[in-house]
């Protein structure tokens, strides 16, 4: 994988988003089976001690997957609302009872300031970067007022492309919060995961903003 030089075009954006989301369908069971037992509740937590006001607080979770941690924050008292662009995933978690709206990052359709908090837990490292200023400009848009953003990605040297079927971009530190300043968040808390062990070991870049 590298740093793409040429730009996609409309159609070849929409590639990207109808091919990895086939690579998800298509490895549904497996995914969640594989992920049912991860412990994402350093990530939740650092989400919700920065919402302000008391709960219920609404929460988006933004590629929810088949809906582990939709089930987390209404245990925790809170309305979560899912976004997934796999129909497997998204059929998952509505068979467990949740709402979830079946929408793919490059064509969202998002109301406005609707939700105090968007979870993006292994997400939006699938959007390319030419089209990641409109997808967070989006994003803010629905975010209520001082609203937060949490936002775990798989950290790297910008990298971009094709990886196992699926299109990623491994968004550096810097880059990461360029991005993020210019579509108009201001920066909370950051961290690498997992926590307690060495760096070298810690492959995920955690970041939280208020929109």
């Amino acid at each position: 994988m590298k740093r793409l030089a040429t730009k996609l075009s409309a159609r070849e954006s929409q590639n990207v988003a109808s091919l990895t989301l086939q690579h998800y369908d298509e490895h549904a069971e497996s995914f969640r089976d594989g992920t049912h037992g991860h412990d994402v509740s350093q990530n939740i937590v650092a989400l919700l001690k920065h919402i302000e006001g008391n709960p219920p607080a609404s929460i988006l979770d933004l590629g929810c997957g088949p809906g582990r941690d939709l089930r987390t924050f209404a245990e925790l008292g809170h309305a979560p609302v899912g976004l997934e662009g796999s129909a497997r995933f998204v059929a998952m978690a509505r068979a467990e009872g949740w709402e979830v709206w079946e929408q793919n990052f490059i064509a969202l359709d998002l109301p406005d300031k609707r939700f105090d908090g968007i979870f993006a837990n292994a997400s939006l490292f699938h959007v390319p970067s030419q089209e990641l200023p409109r997808v967070l400009l989006e994003l803010h848009a629905t975010l209520k007022p001082r609203g937060v953003l949490f936002s775990s990605n798989p950290h790297g040297h910008n990298e971009e492309g094709w990886y196992h079927g699926r299109y990623c971009v491994y968004h550096d530190l810097e880059a990461w919060r360029r991005f993020m300043r210019e579509a108009g968040f201001l920066e909370l808390a950051r961290y690498y995961r997992p926590a307690g062990l060495p760096r070298d070991r810690q492959p995920w870049l955690a970041t939280v903003w208020r929109g």
